[in-house]
């Protein structure tokens, strides 16, 4: 469908809720979301495509088609959306990498049964246990059993393997009692296995007492070696019991979710407490989402993370709240035959629960990103904010700094990849300048600079991505003409002040600002470079001006005018050279009897001798 044809369809959508299936020209579902007026929501995609935002012009370019789905409610709406997303998983939907659910134990029907995590139950004639709080607690518990238990965790099978090879390491560590020798034997096994699934019932109890038993038992027939044996499971089983009793008891009362947004990586995290104590958390790691608003992000995360699983809580406290987090509510308590409700707490206990699970979330992200990671991902995100074809690598910024019509000079700073490249800054003075202009004045500067690139001056060989002015809407319009004059395509902004020096936004040519508040490492950035720019101007300018005052003071010394001035430091460079040079020296520039004076100048303890 064209652009007009699609526009046309989303105007005669009903006003009612409804789910709308976005796709391309292969009939792959690319984005699905919900409204309660989805004739107004669908016409935004196709009404004003400036207003977007990056990522929502790069899914309305793709949309060959769309589809909808009328609901009898918001709440209906609700659930049809997560069913398709969860269904589609589209590219353009925020999606969780892993929404396995609550993980339950399988014990297969078969000689040497092992224990093995999974998704759901399945019937094919094997005991499942469950579902439990997180994978990675439930994990942790099967293999402190097995090590308990002494129950193998290798890849051999049994009976199939019994006796083919030699016992693994786990056999020569003591953590495994050597199954693949035939002996302890299968009867053996299958205790140990009633064992474990006693354990896995939280019936700690039960088996430290048959444990302690057999002890006794084997130290009366003086078997002391298999009570030694014995007694140490029963150690280990006796720590197992305080620290995994949340695999027998991990259905939580109270869930406590966290977000961090990260430069590279976001963390979604879900801390689980059971009357008080936390039991278990999940973390999600993602890369972090360009262009939606938090408050979406949590939404989203939040209904694909609790609409998988089977067992809920009963109460949810969450960092922020969402639109249908009332609908979401319903929902989840109709699954759970519980009232779940949501809660954003402001102060008090609750509060502190939030950041902790803020705090949390903010540490796994921070971990798990690399400092080249988190640079890319912030540069990535300048383009995708600026509208970039890509994200800049190399960005020029320019300002100018004056004391009048002399001394009028300005800076080119180079940041790479968000890094300053300080070996290719450079410095202008400008010429023929008879008054401030701050205008004139980069006008001279860009062109000096583009003219150098284009007559092939190696100082000046590498074109930017990305040219950031350090001034307003005006300097942005200089900027455009001279590069536009000279043939040449080169995004340009301006980055604009608040009321204490600092960058607040960018400001494009068509008078467009863009906040970059909001996200504290972009903010850092840009201000890191409005900061060095003005720094680096500022420091020319000064030391310009105090070699102006220097040698100014040569025209002070009799005979010495401006022309002989500008001889004297075409010849010797630096006033101190001329300080440093005798009268014969000083002599093969201006006449003798001016040599004469601007020696003794230098040197007055001399002329006084005389």
């Amino acid at each position: 469908m064209t652009k007009e044809e699609l526009k046309q369809k989303a105007h005669s959508l009903p006003l009612g809720p409804g789910v709308y299936i976005m796709m391309d020209k292969a009939g792959t579902v690319i984005y699905v979301g919900k409204s309660r007026a989805l004739k107004n929501r669908v016409s935004q995609y196709f009404a004003d495509l400036a207003s977007h935002n990056a990522k929502t012009r790069a899914m309305v370019a793709q949309i060959d088609h769309f589809d909808y789905l009328l609901a009898s409610s918001e709440f209906e709406a609700l659930v049809l959306e997560n069913s398709l997303i969860k269904r589609h998983r589209p590219r353009y939907n925020i999606l969780l990498k892993d929404d396995k659910g609550y993980p339950y134990v399988r014990l297969p029907e078969e000689p040497y049964p092992r224990f093995a995590m999974v998704s759901k139950p399945a019937k094919d004639g094997a005991r499942y246990f469950g579902p439990y709080g997180g994978r990675q607690a439930t994990g942790e518990s099967l293999r402190a059993i097995a090590k308990a238990l002494r129950l193998p965790t290798c890849s051999r099978v049994f009976p199939r393997d019994i006796g083919k090879e030699r016992p693994c390491l786990n056999h020569h560590l003591g953590l495994c009692d050597g199954w693949c020798l035939g002996k302890p034997d299968e009867a053996e096994y299958d205790r140990r296995i009633a064992q474990a699934v006693r354990l896995l019932e939280g019936r700690f109890t039960q088996v430290e007492g048959e444990l302690r038993q057999a002890m006794l038992d084997a130290s009366e027939q003086l078997r002391f070696e298999e009570a030694a044996q014995i007694r140490d499971r029963l150690q280990a089983i006796q720590l197992l019991g305080t620290r995994q009793r949340v695999v027998a008891t991990s259905r939580a009362d109270t869930d406590v979710a966290g977000f961090y947004r990260g430069t590279a990586k976001s963390c979604f995290v879900v801390l689980h407490f059971l009357k008080g104590s936390l039991t278990d958390r999940d973390t999600q790691l993602m890369n972090t989402p360009m262009e939606e608003e938090t408050e979406e992000i949590v939404s989203t995360l939040v209904k694909q993370y609790y609409l998988s699983r089977p067992v809920l809580p009963r109460e949810i406290l969450l960092p922020r709240g969402f639109e249908d987090m009332e609908e979401l509510a319903e929902l989840l308590s109709q699954r759970a035959g519980h009232k779940v409700s949501f809660t954003v707490p402001q102060r008090g206990d609750k509060a502190n629960l939030i950041q902790l699970a803020q705090r949390t979330a903010l540490d796994e992200a921070e971990r798990a990103t690399s400092q080249q990671e988190r640079q890319s991902k912030l540069m990535e995100l300048l383009g995708h904010m600026l509208a970039l074809p890509a994200a800049p690598e190399r960005i020029e910024a320019y300002d100018i700094s004056n004391t009048g019509a002399s001394n009028i000079v300005a800076s080119m700073t180079v940041f790479v990849d968000g890094k300053p490249l300080k070996r290719d800054y450079r410095r202008f003075k400008l010429r023929d300048m008879e008054h401030p202009d701050d205008y004139a004045s980069m006008e001279q500067v860009l062109t000096r600079r583009f003219r150098r690139y284009l007559d092939g001056d190696e100082k000046f060989g590498d074109l930017p991505d990305l040219i950031l002015m350090d001034g307003g809407l005006g300097q942005v319009h200089v900027a455009v003409q001279v590069v536009e004059n000279l043939g040449l395509s080169v995004p340009i902004f301006g980055m604009v002040k608040d009321d204490r020096h600092r960058t607040r936004a960018l400001v494009a040519q068509d008078g467009r600002e863009i906040g970059i508040q909001s996200n504290p490492a972009l903010f850092a950035l840009v201000g890191r470079i409005q900061e060095e720019t003005h720094r680096f101007a500022i420091t020319f300018h000064r030391e310009s001006h105090a070699r102006q005052t220097v040698t100014s003071k040569l025209e002070e010394i009799p005979g010495v005018g401006e022309k002989r001035r500008q001889a004297l430091m075409a010849w010797f460079k630096t006033v101190k050279a001329i300080r440093a040079a005798s009268e014969e020296q000083l002599a093969q520039v201006v006449p003798k009897n001016t040599a004469k004076e601007i020696y003794h100048y230098f040197h007055p303890e001399e002329g006084a001798q005389e």
